[in-house]
């Protein structure tokens, strides 16, 4: 349980608001005293904000999906999570489980025999051979569990979560690894060898953890880095005249980015081809702009 601050309010004295967890749901719970005793005032779902819920969804082909016993034999074969809370395996209902990695809690839904969970649109797709189909899939979903995600994301929660979806990415019979916040589909492989160089030391998988998207004006628009920094980036017309170029250039600056957080003022940086760029914040927008400078 977790403690709020003490309330008062109509001369009633409110003890802490506690949060509970019932199976995999956290809620808030407000407790007060009066001269009759104790009371319960409310019990309501704690309300979140951050766009994780079902943040990373696995694509299974149709009737492979992991059950609990799949989790518990990768955890202990493995040992990079533990599986510390599960849903009752003999009940008809949803089959879910939570695990806990780098001392963070994830909830996984979705299991077999359970109902899959509802599959994301995407609108990009990275590594695979062909044209990405779902077809048939059936999907699992991770996301942070729900004490981490009643407010703003933070980058540390991001990498465990994007690393902890690599392990399960190796489950059999995945076809597919989605990260909703950007609407991106990756081949199992791409994505895991993408994001363990990156919590590596190595760059920001932006092909994958984030997009970019081409504008009627040429400019090109990230989708998905809002998550990690609060702002999308906008890469100006002239800079992406060349495709390849534009998204060179933005891609380096998705990294530097995350490393370095959200831009609140103006600021220039040496380009990968030495130029300088100009970096200007547009709050009205959600965005911070780039365009050429000069020196």
């Amino acid at each position: 349980m977790k403690s709020c601050p003490v309330l008062h309010r109509f001369g009633v004295t409110a003890l802490p608001c506690r949060e509970i967890r019932i199976g995999k749901s956290w809620y808030q719970t407000e407790l007060f005293v009066q001269d009759k005793g104790l009371g319960i005032i409310s019990v309501t779902p704690r309300p979140s904000d951050s766009g994780l819920e079902n943040a990373v969804v696995l694509l299974f082909k149709a009737g492979k999906r992991p059950v609990l016993a799949d989790l518990r034999a990768m955890s202990s074969e493995r040992g990079q999570f533990a599986v510390t809370l599960e849903s009752n395996e003999n009940d008809a209902g949803d089959q879910w489980a939570e695990l806990l990695a780098n001392g963070l809690t994830f909830d996984v839904a979705g299991l077999a025999p359970g109902a899959p969970v509802a599959i994301p649109s995407c609108e990009h797709s990275y590594g695979f051979d062909g044209e990405f189909d779902v077809g048939d899939a059936e999907a699992v979903s991770l996301s942070p569990g729900p004490h981490l995600i009643g407010g703003a994301p933070m980058i540390p929660v991001l990498r465990c979560l994007a690393w902890l979806a690599s392990e399960l990415s190796r489950l059999p019979d995945v076809m597919a690894v989605l990260w909703s916040p950007a609407g991106t589909a990756c081949e199992p492989a791409y994505f895991a060898e993408s994001v363990e160089r990156w919590i590596g030391g190595g760059a920001f998988p932006g092909l994958g953890l984030t997009a970019l998207e081409s504008q009627e004006d040429g400019s090109l628009v990230s989708k998905g880095l809002a998550l990690f920094t609060g702002q999308e980036l906008h890469i100006d017309a002239e800079l992406a005249l060349d495709k390849s170029q534009g998204a060179k250039v933005a891609l380096r600056l998705l990294h530097w980015l995350v490393e370095n957080g959200r831009v609140d003022q103006a600021m220039s940086l040496t380009g990968p081809n030495g130029g300088t760029l100009i970096l200007e914040p547009r709050p009205d927008e959600g965005m911070v702009g780039v365009w050429r400078g000069s020196r």
